[in-house]
């Protein structure tokens, strides 16, 4: 009984890892920052991640399946325990990281809220709330264009990862649709 929950916690340890490098690989791809609009910033970088997270932690909890969601929340404290380094290496003080993480982790929360709600319900759309949210940070306005691919992006992906296999996922293996680029 005890090794199966210790190999079992240390699968679900590297499945999330493996999760959470992809979301962080995909992420990064240059065509958000080239052709969505996306600030390439550390706010930019931030959004990013977050809405990949979001998409694989939706996932994963679609099911109801308690290992699942063991694995989304694995994610999750994977995903905050990086952005707490991350902090750390930009120079933050080591009393202003809890706050500051503190206060991503409700944003994260808010974003989750209001993709889910977008996505689920329609009561507001994907796109107004990514103007609110993903580009809430930006200076000047994002195009039309710009909100309107990236929304059609996660509802690719939201679908897409639907048919993805759920052992797959379970060994850490996700991959994601690719943003459409302009010709």
């Amino acid at each position: 009984m005890f090794l199966k929950k210790f190999f079992g916690s240390r699968q679900r340890e590297i499945a999330a890892q493996e999760l959470y490098r992809e979301i962080v690989r995909q992420a990064r791809e240059p065509v958000f920052y080239l052709e969505a609009d996306v600030p390439d910033t550390i706010d930019g970088r931030y959004e990013m991640v977050s809405l990949h997270a979001f998409l694989v932690m939706r996932r994963l909890k679609r099911d109801g399946n308690e290992k699942q969601t063991a694995l989304s929340q694995a994610v999750f404290d994977l995903m905050f325990a990086d952005m707490d380094q991350s902090l750390r290496e930009i120079g933050v003080g080591d009393l202003s990281v809890g706050k500051r993480i503190k206060a991503m982790a409700k944003v994260f929360y808010g974003r989750v809220v209001a993709y889910e709600t977008a996505l689920d319900t329609g009561e507001e759309t994907l796109e107004e709330a990514l103007i609110r949210n993903h580009y809430g940070t930006l200076e000047q306005p994002v195009s039309d264009e710009s909100v309107s691919r990236l929304a059609d992006y996660i509802r690719q992906n939201d679908t897409y990862l639907a048919s993805q296999p759920t052992t797959d996922l379970m060994h850490g293996k996700i991959t994601f649709h690719e943003f459409a680029t302009s010709s």
